[in-house]
C-alpha cells in the first residue's frame, strides 16, 4: 500500500474514470443542496456529491434521497459517528483490528475491503468501537481513492469466539446494518466470512433480523481453511495470514493506523458534514422515525 494515499483523489483524476459522471451533474445537485437548510451544503464536497450519484446509478432523485439519509443517519446513530477524532486512545482501539482496504481488486474490480480482530482478549473488545472504526477507515479511503465500481467486504473470524459474540449488542447490529443497506455512498456487491466458526450460526441469529434478502443473497459463509472464497475473487489479493500473497496482517495494520493519523484533518472535517433537524423542513427526524419504517429502500444493493 504505497503512502502515496495520504493525498486525496484529485476531481480530475475522478472526473477521468469511466463512470459517466460529469461536472454538470454535479453542479445540479449542488443547485439542490443550495435548497436544504437543515443539510451542511458548505461542507459537503463535490467529491462526496460524486460518491453517492455514482453509487445511486446516477439517478439525481435517489441519489438526494440518500445522500440526506447518509448525513442525516452520521447525526443520530452517536454510538457509531460521534467522536471520530485520531485520538490515541483511538488509535490504541484501532490496533486491536485489521481493517484493510486491498490493493487487488475483485474479477469485476470491486474494492476488497479486508476485516479481522487482531486482539483476542475480550476485555478491550468493543463491539460499537469495532464499527465506528471499520466505518472511519472506509470513508477516508473513498475520500482518498473517489469511486470504486462496488464494494466486497470480507471478515476474517479466526480468532473470533463466542465470549466475543456475547458482546454484540443489538442497537449496534441494527444501526450498522441499516447504515450498510441504505446509507452506506458505494454500490456493496459482496459480504463473505471467512474461517467460519462452528457457532457461526449464532451469529447468524443475530445478524438476520436486519438484513434485507438483497444482502442475504450476497452472504457468502466459508469454513475454515476452505479456498471456496476464490470462485468470488484471487485467492492472492488476500494477506499471506489468510492463505494470500499480500502483506501481513502486522503490516497492513502498521500501515493503515499511519494514514489514518497522516489524514486526521479529514476527520475534523468530515465531523462537520451533520444534519441541524431544527431547520429540516417539515417535521424533525429521529431514530424512532428511521426505525419505524422509512417508506421503500431508496438504495438498490448490487447482486452479481
Amino acid at each position: 500500500m504505497p503512502l502515496d494515499l495520504e493525498k486525496p483523489i484529485t476531481l480530475e483524476a475522478e472526473y477521468k474514470k469511466k463512470t459517466g459522471i460529469t461536472p454538470d451533474d454535479i453542479k445540479k445537485l449542488r443547485t439542490w443542496l443550495s435548497t436544504q437548510p437543515h443539510l451542511p451544503a458548505n461542507d459537503i464536497t463535490d467529491l462526496d456529491l460524486i460518491l453517492t450519484f455514482h453509487c445511486c446509478d446516477k439517478s439525481a432523485e435517489v441519489t438526494k434521497q440518500v445522500l440526506d439519509l447518509n448525513l442525516t443517519l452520521k447525526t443520530l446513530f452517536t454510538n457509531l459517528f460521534k467522536d471520530r477524532h485520531v485520538t490515541d486512545k483511538l488509535m490504541t482501539s484501532l490496533s486491536y483490528y485489521l481493517f484493510a482496504p486491498l490493493e487487488t481488486r475483485t474479477y469485476d474490480d470491486s474494492k476488497i475491503y479486508f476485516c479481522k480482530l487482531m486482539e483476542p482478549d475480550t476485555k478491550v473488545f468493543v463491539f460499537s468501537d469495532a464499527i465506528k472504526l471499520v466505518l472511519m477507515v472506509l470513508d477516508l479511503w473513498q475520500y482518498l481513492q473517489g469511486t470504486w465500481p462496488g464494494l466486497v467486504i470480507v471478515i476474517d473470524m479466526n480468532v473470533v469466539t463466542l465470549a466475543h459474540i456475547t458482546k454484540l449488542d443489538i442497537q449496534t447490529i441494527q444501526q450498522f446494518l441499516y447504515f450498510l443497506q441504505e446509507a452506506l455512498l458505494v454500490k456493496l456487491k459482496g459480504l463473505h466470512f471467512i474461517n467460519a466458526p462452528s457457532f457461526m450460526d449464532r451469529l447468524m441469529m443475530l445478524l438476520r433480523p436486519f438484513m434485507k434478502k438483497e444482502l442475504m443473497d450476497m452472504l457468502v459463509i466459508h469454513q475454515t481453511g476452505s479456498k471456496t472464497i476464490d470462485k468470488y475473487l484471487p485467492m492472492e489479493a488476500l494477506p499471506k495470514e489468510a492463505g494470500g500473497q499480500y502483506k501481513t496482517f502486522d503490516t497492513l495494520r502498521t500501515e493503515i493506523i499511519e494514514i489514518v493519523r497522516a489524514n486526521s484533518d479529514f476527520f475534523v472535517e468530515e465531523h462537520k458534514k451533520r444534519v441541524v433537524e431544527s431547520l429540516r423542513p417539515g417535521k424533525p427526524k429521529t431514530i424512532t422515525d428511521i426505525f419505524g419504517g422509512i417508506e421503500g429502500s431508496f438504495k438498490k444493493l448490487d447482486i452479481d
